[in-house]
This record gives structure tokens, C-alpha cells and sequence, in this order.
């Protein structure tokens, strides 16, 4: 290479300064280089140093020897120090030789190598260390949608492959959330995708606060997102789908001033409720579900195959209070029986110790009145 700044850099270490020197008049015309003479400064090197491509070491080091170096560098929390290369120098001690091996030494070549042989050696490490880089950042691009960074639809197929798999081995529950926003298509044409992009981008914000570390959240589609739920039982999923369902109906979205009336609906496969025998299936299940909750009007939740399209459910009494706040009290009023029942008794109480005079029989009564109306409508 030209620009000896431009040149990898390798890391020798190796407490005799004549062995270095040897070494260095090898690579000197190739590569740029750094020498330490123990374990423990060549450990700090290679921390610090972000340029250090590679490592040629000693078996036999003071204060760190050359098996403590290579343990710290494979178990090092450091992606690129976990992957470095490390190129030993092999001594007569085989048993020695072996325990480097098993601790991970790249390669090895004797302190007589050839000039030719360890420039091979090097330039293949190398070559191999980028090749897997290349690699594992090719399937991270693969893994993350392009506009989101969360994993796609693939990632998502393998989490829950692997939760089920888990679930199958231990007797134990499995669960995936599929959701995505009521009428779409029509928020895309009336606000244009930059407003759909800043809407999704706001539904993933309340969803990371709401998933579990052990939860996976990625896209079932470019518009629809996933969860996968190892351990979580069907019910508990289903309740966990209400939650997150309310949150973003009491959630303050506005364009250009002027709040969104908006919902989302969700779809839950769980296992072994429902009975499938692969992770494709069952998230395929939920996104089914997920459609016929959309088809249905929206703004809900549709779980495990015997529950049927049933009514948004009653919600609880200080989610109701957050959706008028929200401005959305035409949800609420449908629902004014149950609640205003489980609101009698906070009325009792205030009426009794604040004597605010207020109409309580008439409430009840009229609670009551509407109450029989709506069994005498489902009867007939």
C-alpha cells in the first residue's frame, strides 16, 4: 500500500524485543504496526486502540500471559474484540499449544516463519475477519426494515420459531400480536405518507414502552407490526391487546393543529390454544384475524378461534374518563350502563359525606331502565 496510513495494523506482542523486532522487519513494507511487551499493556491496546486489526502474541507474557489475553479477547463484550483475529506463536509445548486453540487462537506459526508464509498468514486472517463482518452486516441489513429499523417480517418468522419450538419442548405457552392501524389506506390518502410515517413511528414509541424485554417487535407487513410473546398465555395476551389498544386510543395525535380520530385493531394467535404446528402458521393466524377485526369496524381485538367477533370490550372506568378527556366520549357511550353502575357507589359516597344533592334514584332508576332495554333488545 501507498499511504502507510491507509495500511491494517497489527498488534505485537511479545516480551522479547528482539522477537518483535524480527517480526516487524516482516511486516513493516505491508502493514502498519504496534508492539507491547506483556499481556496486560497489550490488553490496553487493544481497547483503546480502535485501529488494531489483528494480533500476533506470546504464549509466555508477564503480567497477562498469552492464554489471558486471547480469554479476555473472545469474551470481551466488544463485538470487534471478540472477533479479532489472533495469530500465536506456537511454542514446543503442544498441551499449551492446544489450550490456545480451545481458547479461541485464530492461527499459529513458529517464531523461524517466513517472511512469504506469515504475510499469507496475515492477509488471510484478515481477509477472513472481513468477509465475516461483511456477512454479518449484510444480514443485519436484511433483518431491519429499511424504514423503521425494527426486524422484518423474516426476523419476526425466526423469533417466533424459536418460541415455539421453546413452547412445544416445555409444555408452556407461546402468543403473537399482529396490528396495525383502522382504515389505512384512507389516512394515507387523506394526509399524504409523511403524516402515515409520523403516525407509525408514534405507534412503535407507545409499543416499546409497553413490550416486555423478552418480547420481540418487528413488521408483519411494510404497515402492520408484530409481536412475538414467548410464555404468554392466551389470555393474558388478550388482555395485554386491549392495553395496548387503549393506549393509543386515549394517545394525543394531531396534524397541522387538529387531533386524529384514531384506532388500531390487533389479531392474537396463541399456542396451544390454537392448535398449529409452525410459526408461520400461527403468525398468519393472527394476521388474519387482525383483518377480520378491521372488517368488522375497528377498534378491536379479535384472540383465539372460539371467541367470535364479539363488542369492543367495557372499558375500565379510568380509561373511559381518559377517552372523554381525549375528546372520543362517542366510544364511551355505549357502555354507560356498566359503568355508570360501577359508578353509583363513588356517588353514594360523595352525595352522603358532601350533601351535593344529587338525583341518585333517578340515576339509578334510569341505569336500571336501560339496563332491561338492551337484554330486552339482545332477546329479540
Amino acid at each position: 500500500m501507498d499511504d502507510p496510513a491507509q495500511r491494517p495494523r497489527i498488534l505485537i506482542v511479545d516480551e522479547s524485543r528482539m522477537a518483535r523486532a524480527a517480526l516487524i522487519k516482516r511486516v513493516r513494507e505491508h502493514y502498519s504496526f504496534r508492539e507491547e511487551v506483556d499481556g496486560e499493556a497489550g490488553w490496553q491496546a487493544l481497547v483503546l486502540d480502535h485501529s488494531i486489526q489483528l494480533v500476533i502474541c506470546a504464549l509466555a507474557l508477564p503480567m497477562l500471559d498469552g492464554d489471558g489475553l486471547l480469554a479476555r479477547v473472545r469474551s470481551s463484550r466488544l463485538t470487534r474484540l471478540r472477533q479479532m483475529p489472533v495469530l500465536i506463536i506456537a511454542g514446543d509445548n503442544e498441551e499449551a499449544n492446544e489450550r490456545a486453540r480451545a481458547l479461541g487462537a485464530s492461527d499459529f506459526i513458529s517464531r523461524s516463519v517466513g517472511t512469504a508464509e506469515l504475510l499469507t498468514r496475515i492477509a488471510s486472517l484478515l481477509a477472513r475477519t472481513q468477509a465475516q463482518n461483511d456477512l454479518a452486516e449484510s444480514v443485519n441489513r436484511t433483518a431491519q426494515h429499511p424504514a423503521t429499523g425494527l426486524p422484518t417480517r423474516q426476523h419476526i418468522e425466526v423469533q417466533a420459531g424459536q418460541a415455539l419450538a421453546y413452547a412445544n419442548r416445555h409444555n408452556a405457552p407461546a402468543s403473537i400480536l399482529v396490528l396495525g392501524f383502522d382504515r389505512f389506506d384512507e389516512l394515507r390518502t387523506e394526509h399524504g405518507d409523511e403524516v402515515v410515517s409520523k403516525l407509525q413511528s408514534k405507534l412503535i414509541s407507545i409499543l416499546a414502552q409497553k413490550v416486555r424485554k423478552e418480547d420481540t417487535l418487528g413488521h408483519f407487513s411494510d404497515s402492520e407490526l408484530a409481536i412475538v410473546s414467548p410464555g404468554t398465555p392466551y389470555p393474558a395476551c388478550e388482555a395485554f391487546a386491549n392495553r395496548l389498544r387503549e393506549a393509543f386510543a386515549v394517545a394525543h395525535i394531531a396534524v397541522h393543529g387538529q387531533r386524529l380520530d384514531l384506532s388500531v385493531s390487533l389479531g392474537v394467535a396463541s399456542s396451544p390454544n390454537d392448535q398449529v404446528t409452525s410459526a408461520a402458521t400461527l403468525i398468519t393466524l393472527a394476521g388474519d384475524r387482525l383483518r377480520a377485526a378491521q372488517q368488522a369496524g375497528g377498534n378491536r381485538v379479535l384472540a383465539c378461534v372460539d371467541q367470535g367477533l364479539s363488542e369492543i370490550p367495557v372499558p375500565r372506568l379510568g380509561h373511559a374518563i381518559d377517552l372523554i378527556r381525549a375528546g372520543h366520549a362517542k366510544v364511551v357511550i355505549p357502555h354507560l350502563v356498566p359503568l355508570g353502575k360501577e359508578m353509583l357507589p363513588l356517588l353514594e359516597l360523595l352525595e352522603r359525606e358532601w350533601k351535593l344533592g344529587l338525583p341518585l334514584a333517578d340515576i339509578r332508576k334510569r341505569t336500571l331502565d336501560r339496563e332491561h332495554e338492551i337484554e330486552d333488545t339482545r332477546q329479540a
